[in-house]
């Protein structure tokens, strides 16, 4: 038996380094050197297992939709058509799904594979997921001439867990609206990197994207707005009308999807600041009463909710209270970032509590934490909530990771995505003349790849609270489908095996390998990314065509 050891820098089976493009030539092997890259895979003696239209899905009833799934990717990707079974035949190969207590890890699973058969068995339904996700991604492709089908499947045993419980992408739905079908092809594209948890940004100044049955002019006013500036805040204005949002039922069918996919969905309505939207519909819930209007410009703006107004709390209440009903995450994302104090510092109701203006924010998130307590749900914010929030918060550092560092150390769970390493809305290439976006920053794939969420420099217990990791999809400059992909690819598969992959097994250079074939998915399923690794892919001039 073969084993191939991870540990050493750069070292894969040659054998496998060697099969290039994923495109297959009849007979073509798989490839289990996929990302995020597996724990451990070890090569074992015998033939390979042919998938072929004779094969067949054995998984139990609790698994039928894991199995869907792996009908769908090998029919994709092989253009054979797989039938499941419930029931063990003679003379019959199967790819069997199961779960099983001999896998302890909740999300980790074993694939063995042989000339038999292939077995997949998971700690839970996720973990056969996750096992089927990297059988899918070591497939070759078949032509699309037709004439090639099936695929090879060298005989090897895969051992594979995740490091974080926490893994994922965040999208800002607020500052440009995204439909329902790009929403779904988001969340698969979460689903091919092993992740598990889509942040929605449903609420910001610029738009209000999700019905309120109690306040429905958050959605006839709030989600549109008359027009967007040009560039980065500069004097002019297109003057063309944005809006758009999702109704209940919409929402409620992309947390099936989600969950359909073992993700969770994590609404997040930003509060008491980024609520320009909501004042636009409910003036009196401000502190100068307004008039308001949904903003046309990106950054922070001073207006924001009253914390001293009986009204705001039964408004946000009410919120929450059909979000609740909507999203069944135990996790409620509450924002608490940018909030400028200064039209507290003059508003009569918000003085009248006897706060010191660094003591407001803390007075309305103990409130808004308190009702979610008092409902099962817990409260998750941005790094600007820790001064004087419950201990049981959880916080998001984006400042960088310092903020989650204290307030791992002080107690508290924490999800890093520091703006150095996890903001992919900022530009992959210092030319930005020849970006897309006008959005500013730089953080290359590399970058990416380097993150370490829980570092040495924590304490052993600091590092327990650590949950994971995401990346943020901000859409100030983010204006098509198109683009949302490519600031997303290919900096999301080098999260993914931050998300995934233990450190000592991380090697930015096989990792560029491995990529480099998993573009070809990303090509085969039509996601834009960008070409920064690859020049041969990118125009061969700027200027002459």
């Amino acid at each position: 038996m073969k084993t191939v050891n991870m540990k050493f820098k750069g070292m894969v089976l040659t054998a496998l380094i060697s099969l290039g493009s994923m495109t297959a030539a009849a007979g073509e092997p798989a490839n289990y050197n996929v990302v995020p890259l597996p724990q451990s895979i070890v090569m074992t003696k015998g033939a390979a297992f042919e998938v072929d239209a004779d094969v067949q899905i054995l998984a139990p009833a609790e698994l039928q939709s894991e199995a869907e799934f792996l009908k769908q990717y090998i029919k994709e990707l092989t253009k054979c058509d797989l039938t499941i079974v419930n029931k063990r035949a003679k003379k019959v190969r199967y790819i069997e799904l199961a779960v099983s207590p001999k896998v302890t890890a909740k999300e980790g699973y074993v694939m063995n594979i042989n000339q038999k058969g292939v077995t997949i068995q998971g700690g839970t339904a996720a973990g056969v997921f996750y096992g089927i996700q990297t059988l899918r991604k070591s497939l070759p492709i078949a032509c699309k001439c037709g004439k090639h089908k099936g695929g090879s499947l060298p005989a090897a045993t895969i051992t594979d867990a995740p490091r974080f419980g926490y893994r994922g992408m965040h999208l800002d739905c607020s500052r440009h609206f995204w439909s329902v079908s790009f929403v779904k092809k988001f969340i698969d594209l979460l689903a091919m990197h092993n992740m598990n948890i889509f942040h929605w940004h449903l609420t910001d100044d610029q738009g209000w994207r999700i019905e309120i049955k109690k306040y429905p002019k958050l959605t006839t006013i709030g989600s549109q707005r008359s027009g967007t500036i040009l560039g980065t805040n500069s004097d002019l204005d297109d003057g063309i009308p944005h809006g758009g949002f999702y109704t209940q039922q919409e929402a409620r069918e992309i947390v099936k999807y989600a969950q359909e996919r073992h993700i969770t969905v994590i609404p997040e309505i930003d509060m008491p600041g980024h609520m320009l939207a909501a004042l636009a519909c409910y003036p009196e819930l401000g502190c100068t009463g307004g008039p308001y209007e949904v903003g046309h410009y990106w950054g922070v703006y001073t207006d924001v909710l009253c914390v001293g107004n009986p009204k705001v709390y039964e408004f946000v209440e009410g919120v929450l209270a059909e979000i609740m009903d909507i999203f069944p995450s135990e996790v409620i994302h509450i924002g608490g970032d940018e909030t400028p104090t200064v039209k507290w510092e003059a508003c009569p109701k918000c003085q009248a509590l006897g706060l010191s203006k660094d003591k407001l924010q803390a007075h309305f998130t103990q409130k808004v934490f308190g009702y979610l307590t008092a409902h099962q749900r817990r409260a998750l914010g941005w790094d600007e909530i820790l001064d004087g929030c419950p201990q049981d918060a959880m916080i998001m550092s984006w400042r960088g990771s310092e903020p989650g560092a204290k307030a791992a150390e002080a107690g508290h769970d924490v999800v890093m995505t520091p703006t150095s390493h996890c903001y992919f809305d900022y530009l992959q290439s210092k030319e930005a003349q020849f970006e897309p976006s006008r959005c500013g920053g730089f953080i290359p794939v590399e970058k990416v790849y380097s993150l370490d969420p829980a570092p040495d420099t924590l304490s052993v217990e600091a590092k327990k609270h650590i949950l994971g990791t995401q990346a943020n999809l901000w859409a100030e400059y983010l204006l098509t489908e198109g683009l949302v992909e490519y600031q997303a690819l290919p900096r999301m598969s080098a999260l993914s095996e931050v998300q995934w992959t233990q450190p000592e097994l991380k090697n930015y250079d096989a990792f560029k390998e491995r990529l480099t074939r998993f573009t070809k998915l990303f090509e085969f399923y039509n996601y834009k990314y960008a070409k920064h690794l690859w020049p041969e892919r990118q125009l061969p001039s700027r200027w002459q065509f």
